[in-house]
This record gives C-alpha cells, sequence and structure tokens, in this order.
C-alpha cells in the first residue's frame, strides 16, 4: 500500500492577517478545500506543541495535528491527508495507531501514518517529554513502526521491545482499506532511509534535485539489502513555495516577506517565481525520482495564489483520483 500523494500542501502557520482565534478554523477550512479544487492530492500538518522557526515566534498559534486533520476531513472528500510528521517521543505507538485508524474512518479511508523520529529537543522540555539520545529515538521509531503496524492489521498487536511494549491491543474497528500506509519523515542516509527500506510506504526527502538523486540511489540500496521493492515505496520531498502571476509580483512578494521580518536567506531558499519558473524548478525534481511533491506556502491564506500554485503544480504531479 503506497502513500496516495502526488502533490501535498504542508500548512505550518496558522497565524493568518486579520484572521481571529474565532475565524481561523474557517480560513483552514478554505484553504483545504481550495486545494482540492485545484489540483492537490493532499494536505498535511505539523505535529508540534508551539510554533517552530523560521515559521514564527514560539508563541504563534499552533494546533494539535491529528484533531485539525479530523476537522479537515469533515470538510473535504478528496483529500488525503497525514501528520509531516509525527514524532515517536510524543504518545505511545499504540495510542498513534488508534488516532490515526480513527481518521482513517472519519476521513473514509483517506489518511496516511506520518511519523519521524523527532528533533525539536526545546519544545520536549517545555512540554515535559523526555529527549533521549537520536539513537534511543531511532531504536524507539523502529518499535513504532512493527506495532503500528500490527494496530493497523492483526486481530491483536502483541509486541516487547526496549521501550514500548504491547500485549492483546485491539485496534477496532479495522482501517477501512485494511491497512494505512506509512510514511516516513527525514533524509538519514544510514538509519532513516534503511527504515523507509524496511518498513515504510513513503518516504519525505530534502533538498535539491541532485541531493534527492542520491538519496533516491541510497534507498534503493537499502531496499535491495532487505529484499524490498523499491517501486512498493512512494518517493516525496518537501519544498517551499512563493508563486505569482509575474516574475515582478513574486519578487514583490519577497519584498513584503523581508519587511515582515522573514531572514533573507529563508526567502532566497525558496522555489519563488511566476508560474513557468516555479514548474521548471519542480519539473526537476520529479525528473529526479520524485512521485510525490510537498510544500508550504508563506502565503497559503491567499486563496488565489493558493489555486494558482495547484493548477501549475498539478500539471506535473496529477492528482490520481482512484486513489483519494
Amino acid at each position: 500500500m503506497r502513500v496516495p500523494i502526488t502533490l501535498s500542501l504542508h500548512i505550518p502557520n496558522f497565524n493568518y492577517p486579520d484572521v481571529g482565534s474565532d475565524e481561523v478554523f474557517e480560513k483552514i477550512a478554505a484553504i483545504a478545500t481550495t486545494c482540492e479544487a485545484s489540483g492537490f492530492s493532499s494536505v498535511s500538518v505539523m505535529d508540534h506543541l508551539h510554533q517552530i522557526g523560521p515559521v514564527g515566534p514560539p508563541t504563534n498559534w499552533m494546533f494539535e495535528g491529528s484533531t485539525m486533520l479530523s476537522a479537515i476531513a469533515a470538510r473535504t472528500t478528496k483529500l488525503t491527508m497525514g501528520l509531516l510528521v509525527g514524532s515517536v517521543t510524543y504518545r505511545n505507538p499504540a495510542i498513534a495507531a488508534k488516532t490515526t485508524t480513527t481518521l482513517d474512518v472519519i476521513s473514509t479511508g483517506r489518511v496516511w501514518h506520518g511519523i519521524g523520529a523527532g528533533w525539536f529537543e526545546e519544545e520536549h522540555m517545555a512540554y515535559g517529554y523526555d529527549f533521549p539520545p537520536l539513537k534511543t529515538r531511532f531504536e524507539m521509531l523502529e518499535e513504532e513502526l512493527q506495532i503500528v503496524r500490527q494496530m493497523f492489521t492483526s486481530d491483536e498487536a502483541r509486541f516487547a521491545g526496549a521501550h514500548f511494549r504491547v500485549d492483546g491491543a485491539y485496534n477496532n474497528p479495522k482501517p477501512l482499506r485494511g491497512d494505512i500506509p506509512i510514511l516516513i519523515g527525514g533524509s538519514g542516509e544510514r538509519k532513516t532511509l534503511r527504515l523507509v527500506a524496511k518498513y515504510g510506504d513513503g518516504c519525505n526527502l530534502f533538498g535539491d534535485a541532485e541531493r534527492i538523486t542520491h538519496l533516491l540511489g541510497v534507498l534503493q540500496g537499502h531496499c535491495d539489502d532487505v529484499g524490498r521493492d523499491y517501486s512498493e515505496i512512494t518517493k516525496t520531498g518537501l519544498g517551499r513555495v512563493l508563486i505569482a502571476p509575474t516574475h515582478e509580483a513574486a519578487e514583490a512578494k519577497k519584498a513584503t516577506l523581508l519587511e515582515r521580518g522573514i531572514p533573507q536567506e529563508s526567502i532566497d531558499s525558496m522555489n519563488a517565481g511566476d508560474p513557468d519558473s516555479v514548474g521548471e524548478r519542480v519539473q526537476e525534481l520529479k525528473d529526479a525520482g520524485l512521485e510525490g511533491y510537498c510544500f508550504s506556502m508563506p502565503d497559503s491564506h491567499d486563496l488565489e495564489s493558493l489555486a494558482l500554485a495547484g493548477e501549475t503544480l498539478s500539471k506535473i504531479f496529477p492528482r490520481a483520483e482512484a486513489s483519494a
């Protein structure tokens, strides 16, 4: 079961101009329905408890991710969705599997399970979570991957590991498709991509076309080592897009972001420009081997810009209606 992502909007920010807390969900719902109407296959949100830099200051708004996805599911009919990605340190794997399965039923089978090893130490300390060494977090991640798959597919889940255990855990009703695809986030060559080869149905990578080509070669090698069919894994990448009808309008958007305090280096790292130039750079990623593109937009609240992004990039990564 491959992860059903072709073109996905990642929503990391919930502070929009002139939108109060009593209006913000309607704005998020409008973003999601605009995505659905503009060729996107998917949406995702972060698994964070307060905002991360450089998106914004920690005092900015942040919602619990799976709860927000449940609400988005109720307002849409085609979009697939998931956390990009959940942190293994924040919840028991059996509870994580239950939460994702609940969302699967609410969405009529449109969810994927996004998971990673976690990274934001400051946030862990602020909310009272332990932040184990990286080696331990990867051990926890491998145990989670085994537990959630059992929870999705077995009558009872039983597993005893160094960090997590279940003994006769039920997950009823089962996912509507009989299983839920698992997306593992991160570009670590030695550990993360090996876990993708062993357990994942999708990966989410970072980097330009040259880097993506290299990482996919590493993933292919891990698949060969563990006897996994490389074609079973959906290869997606993460980026940021700033799009406008013309080059001049895109440059004006950049200037506005700089005035808002967004660092110049952050602006420079975006795929910014008119539809042709943005599309050319995304096509390079597809040519490098990506099968899906996940991206955030600093102005996703501007529904016209969002629609332009979807209409432009869905020509490169078209939505497969049968997978929604």
